[in-house]
């Protein structure tokens, strides 16, 4: 009996388990029923995204394709000079092979940080406007609808004497400049009536004169050049400025997105030499021509010389920059090109890169300045080439007068409202203007520079630089890189678009108001040729009120030669010399002494060198109200370490185990007292034992000396300390006595002397309380 109960309890139960079981599997299937309906919406959701992200990417394939834009991205390096490479083919030529290292597999997948777009058909963007002068600044109207211009076709009519580098015909449609207002014909009337002032030879290229030209009207789309996502149209702004105000006056905000523009007469081909920066080797066999034409330029002219002349390089901005937003009313700029004896393709490349990459509005002119060059192909070839393009003028200067003041002269008669100076051997790179006059706009003493990237002298290939570098200067006034200290990123939060203060400009690539650049007295004009102009203008601005800055969403690249390919007028190093000693002399104050005791103390004596009348420049300063050198050191250059003296405090005798002492007018000895200002010294630059204004000065004859005020010109008060690790290291060796007599302490009457040196003497051997310098 009490097992049947027990059978019946189970039967029971089982039944219920059963009947949790059959319903736990069915909600089971309900569930995963649910759970596939929703991945199939997911999945259609993800579908439609996807299909919209193409057909977006294939409209602006098409867009670029127009203008043809290259945006490869750049990422992270690790390392001070990047090479760039692409995904794609390049076809070799027979004598040129591309580096094995830097040779492209054939792939349809897209490197991390790099987006080839091929350069199909493009319309052709024009030079507009020659740059007349317009009686009052209107904000650029950047109108999406149809757009109405003349077209202009340029008959090939230029000959070259190259013998690689030969001019295609341009057939491409290009739009026809404006035609100059009454104000700019009558200017331009003047220029020609007096072709020769100051000598200064004006040559304006006249595109009607050098060219048959054909006219006519073309119906044309302006957004198939500038998408919508590009700008954002606003109201004219007020574009009222006071002067002496560092800021702008109050404007609207008139905004839109950097135009990344790369606009090309005739499309390019990928295939062609160097094309996307791509590095280049050629084969052994075409050595002897490299090197027979390498000092043309101090790098590869016969490889430059088969790379096109408007070749496309990668955007090497960081990748926020494109999304940065400037102001419509921009003002506008004269670029300066100033040159002697440039190679031809490099020259072009320059004048190029301009005009292709430069938003039409905001390039008023090109100034090419010819420093009274010699070659041949850089007079009316040149001439004759640069007449198609309406913005590009040549002021040819009778004698050679050097880098400094032919910038003078292309200044002197600039249009534009920024004065934007290039070397003539760069490539800049897209979107590369606006950002450097954005900052400008904002405030007009501030000095901005593009970054600096390296294109190859052997190779062409364009490289990359690391984010955070600055310009400084190392003694005696070298210019140098240097990366933003480490505490000053964290500090300020600092991302690797955001403006860098240069306490150094490199002096080649800068763009500054025109009318700040005079107040500044522009560069100081009794600096010869070449040599210390970026540290005078830097040292200038900086202390007079102004601001430097590399702008990392602009970029150049520039090749950087191992040498000057031209001759100096005079003796180089006495020229750069002479140029340092003016910028010493006016900027540096107490400090100077840094610079003449990194040996340049020849520099003192007027009979070697004469720097000439320092007056206007000491007095310019006065003027402006500028601040002190330290001052400069410690706002602007605060990790340079600079002391004013090399050692200072107590001077020690080993031997008596005294310290020097100033008796009246006498040196005597005594016992050692870190209070007593009679025992002070300084160990200068100079090389000076130095007293507050009187130096210990050696004697020509006999073991004598005296205390005489201090004067840097005279040996006799220069004395070798610690120069080198010989065993008379410790010794102070005078400068001006011969056959090396040293500073003795003589231990019967605690007096000083002269004697000849003996490593092994102790009472010859001086130690200061504190080194700065050892």
């Amino acid at each position: 009996m009490k097992m049947m109960k027990v059978r019946r309890y189970l039967r029971g139960s089982g039944r219920v388990l059963a009947f949790v079981f059959v319903a736990s599997v069915i909600w089971l299937l309900f569930d995963m029923a649910a759970l596939r309906i929703s991945i199939n919406d997911v999945n259609s959701q993800l579908m439609r995204e996807r299909v919209i992200r193409e057909k977006e990417i294939m409209m602006m394939k098409k867009q670029q394709q127009l203008v043809g834009v290259t945006e490869p991205k750049r990422r992270g390096f690790k390392h001070p000079v990047h090479r760039v490479t692409h995904p794609g083919t390049i076809q070799q030529s027979p004598s040129i092979k591309l580096d094995p290292k830097l040779e492209v597999k054939q792939s349809n997948q897209r490197q991390e940080g790099q987006v080839l777009r091929s350069d199909g058909p493009k319309s052709a963007l024009s030079n507009q406007n020659n740059g007349g002068s317009v009686p009052k600044k209107k904000a650029v109207n950047f109108d999406l609808n149809v757009a109405v211009a003349n077209v202009t076709h340029v008959l090939p009519a230029v000959k070259t004497n190259k013998p690689v580098l030969k001019k295609e015909p341009n057939n491409s449609a290009q739009f026809a400049h404006k035609p100059l207002d009454n104000k700019e014909l009558k200017a331009d009337e003047r220029a020609e009536e007096d072709p020769v002032k100051n000598g200064v030879k004006v040559s304006l290229p006249k595109a009607e004169e050098a060219h048959p030209v054909k006219t006519i009207s073309q119906q044309t789309h302006l957004k198939d050049v500038i998408t919508k996502e590009e700008v954002k149209l606003f109201s004219k702004p007020n574009n009222s400025l006071q002067a002496g105000d560092n800021s702008s006056a109050v404007r609207k905000p008139s905004v839109h997105k950097v135009l990344s523009l790369d606009a090309t007469h005739a499309p390019r081909d990928p295939n062609a030499v160097g094309q996307f920066g791509q590095a280049v080797i050629l084969p052994g066999s075409k050595n002897a021509e490299v090197m027979k034409r390498w000092n043309e330029g101090h790098f590869n002219v016969y490889l430059s010389d088969q790379i096109p002349v408007d070749r496309a390089i990668p955007d090497t901005r960081p990748e926020t920059c494109d999304q940065n937003l400037v102001h419509d009313d921009l003002p506008t700029t004269t670029v300066i090109f100033c040159f002697v004896d440039e190679v031809w393709s490099t020259l072009l490349r320059s004048v190029h890169s301009v005009l292709n990459r430069s938003p039409p509005h905001l390039l008023k002119e090109i100034i090419l300045v010819d420093d009274a060059s010699t070659k041949d192909y850089l007079k009316e070839q040149l001439d004759e080439y640069m007449s198609q393009f309406p913005k590009v003028r040549i002021i040819r200067l009778k004698e050679r007068q050097g880098l400094i003041r032919a910038r003078l002269a292309g200044a002197a008669v600039a249009k534009g409202e920024v004065l934007t100076f290039l070397d003539s051997h760069i490539e800049c790179n897209v979107g590369w203007l606006e950002p450097l006059l954005e900052r400008i706009y904002l405030d007009r003493k501030k000095v901005p520079c593009p970054v600096i990237e390296v294109i190859s002298d052997k190779d062409m290939s364009y490289m990359l630089v690391d984010n955070f570098q600055r310009g400084i200067f190392k003694w005696p006034l070298v210019f140098g890189w240097s990366p933003v200290p480490e505490d000053v990123i964290k500090k300020n939060n600092m991302k690797v678009t955001d403006p860098i203060r240069c306490p150094v400009m490199a002096g080649g690539l800068f763009a500054i108001d025109k009318k700040y650049f005079f107040e500044l007295g522009s560069y100081d004009p009794g600096l010869d040729v070449w040599g210390g102009e970026n540290m005078e203008i830097s040292f200038k601005i900086w202390m007079c009120g102004g601001e430097i800055e590399i702008i990392p969403c602009s970029r150049v690249g520039h090749i950087f030669r191992g040498q000057n390919p031209y001759k100096f007028p005079k003796d180089r190093q006495k020229t750069v010399e002479r140029n340092l000693a003016r910028v010493a002399e006016v900027w540096l104050d107490e400090y100077k002494d840094l610079f003449y005791g990194h040996g340049y103390q020849h520099l003192l004596d007027k009979k070697v060198i004469d720097i000439g009348n320092l007056t206007e420049q000491i007095e310019l300063r006065k003027k402006l109200k500028c601040k002190s050198f330290k001052w400069y050191l410690d706002n602007v250059f605060p990790d340079m370490d600079t002391p004013v003296v090399k050692a200072e405090g107590l001077v020690f005798n080993r031997g008596l185990r005294k310290c020097l002492a100033l008796q009246k007018d006498s040196l005597s000895f005594e016992i050692c007292d870190l209070s007593n200002q009679n025992q002070q010294f300084n160990y200068t630059w100079m090389k000076n034992i130095r007293h507050q204004d009187l130096c210990v000065a050696a004697q020509s004859t006999g073991s004598g000396f005296a205390l005489v005020p201090c004067d840097n010109t005279k040996r006799e008060l220069r004395w070798f300390y610690k120069t080198s690790n010989s065993a008379l290291t410790e010794h102070l060796i005078s400068e001006f006595v011969s056959n090396h007599m040293c500073l003795e302490a003589e231990p019967r009457d605690d007096s000083v002397r002269l004697r000849p040196c003996q490593p092994s003497s102790v009472f010859q051997k001086w130690e200061f309380t504190r080194y700065h310098i050892r």
